[in-house]
């Protein structure tokens, strides 16, 4: 069992910034694909970003393509979601999420096997 810690969500305003660490406790994540989903109130969690264990490859979200931008850091075993110029509708809770070793990244739920607890992002206009 995969164990995922994430960190550095928060309260800010429209335009600003926030830094999310994702971090495991056990089991080295540098042969798999990683990725961040979030889930705003009432709505299905959805896809944010995913990038390849390699880090050659990411893929985004339409919506925060830009702005948005996933990194890891395979000899801390942690992944990063940098987000700038945030909206309002990027409140959410964020989810790092470890998926497979394959060659492409997923973009649905069903390609990931471990999960971490979610942070709150909130953006206030």
């Amino acid at each position: 069992q995969v164990q995922l810690v994430e960190s550095g969500g928060g309260l800010v305003q429209a335009g600003g910034s926030l830094r999310l660490s994702c971090a495991a406790s056990e089991r080295t994540l540098s042969r798999y694909n990683l990725g961040w989903f979030r889930q705003a109130p009432g709505k299905e969690r959805e896809f944010v970003a995913g990038i390849v264990w390699s880090g050659i490859i990411t893929n985004y979200e339409d919506s925060v393509k830009g702005r948005f931008t996933i990194s890891r850091d395979n000899a801390k075993n942690t992944v990063y979601l940098q987000m700038n110029s945030l909206r309002p509708e990027d409140t959410a809770v964020y989810y790092c999420a470890v998926g497979s070793s394959s060659k492409d990244i997923g973009r649905t739920l069903s390609r990931y096997d471990y999960w971490g607890q979610g942070t709150q992002v909130t953006v206030s206009s």
